[in-house]
């Protein structure tokens, strides 16, 4: 089970190139804002990337507000963890769950889901925060990365599966958000 003082949000390149051609984008952005919302008033960190930025544009301006401090880790790895500075920022956590969300399904998110799952994360795949151009490579991602031994969720359960009880602050104001 995912637990607040072991989890981290990783948010793979929502930019505006890409962002706009996903399928089911409308319900991908709402989800991207409830989780990285829910992140920050749980206190999980946040890691985000950004994949040839200077081509592929920057993150959107619906997500981009509520990254707060949070710069974007440029990349031109479709795995984040072709990176150097990822795999730093990552290692700096000292964190091993990592919820991931991001685009495309079928590409970033699979090949870097795959490479933590190899590298010894519990990798927790948003799928209502991950997307494709097409449903069908949508769900060949999710396909691949499960067969690869991580684990499927979603905003709702992952957010309640972190908070574990029913009650307080925190509770509240994620059960308002998320209805």
């Amino acid at each position: 089970m995912l637990t607040i003082e072991n989890s981290l949000l990783l948010v793979i390149d929502i930019q505006e190139s890409l962002a706009r051609v996903m399928h089911g984008k409308e319900g991908l952005f709402e989800n991207l804002q409830k989780i990285i919302r829910g992140a920050g008033i749980l206190g999980v960190p946040l890691i985000v990337t950004e994949q040839v930025p200077e081509k592929l544009g920057t993150t959107i301006p619906e997500i981009s507000p509520l990254l707060g401090d949070v710069t974007p880790i440029p990349k031109s790895s479709f795995s984040c963890c072709g990176e150097e500075r990822f795999m730093k920022d990552l290692d700096g956590t000292n964190r091993r769950q990592v919820l991931v969300a991001g685009i495309e399904s079928h590409v970033c998110v699979y090949q870097t889901a795959v490479d933590l799952v190899r590298k010894g994360y519990e990798v927790h795949i948003l799928t209502d925060c991950i997307s494709s151009r097409t449903e069908e490579n949508r769900l060949l991602g999710i396909e691949r990365m499960r067969e690869e031994g991580a684990k499927i969720t979603g905003t709702e359960m992952s957010l309640f599966e972190l908070m574990r009880v029913a009650g307080g602050d925190r509770f509240r104001e994620i059960s308002r958000m998320v209805k």
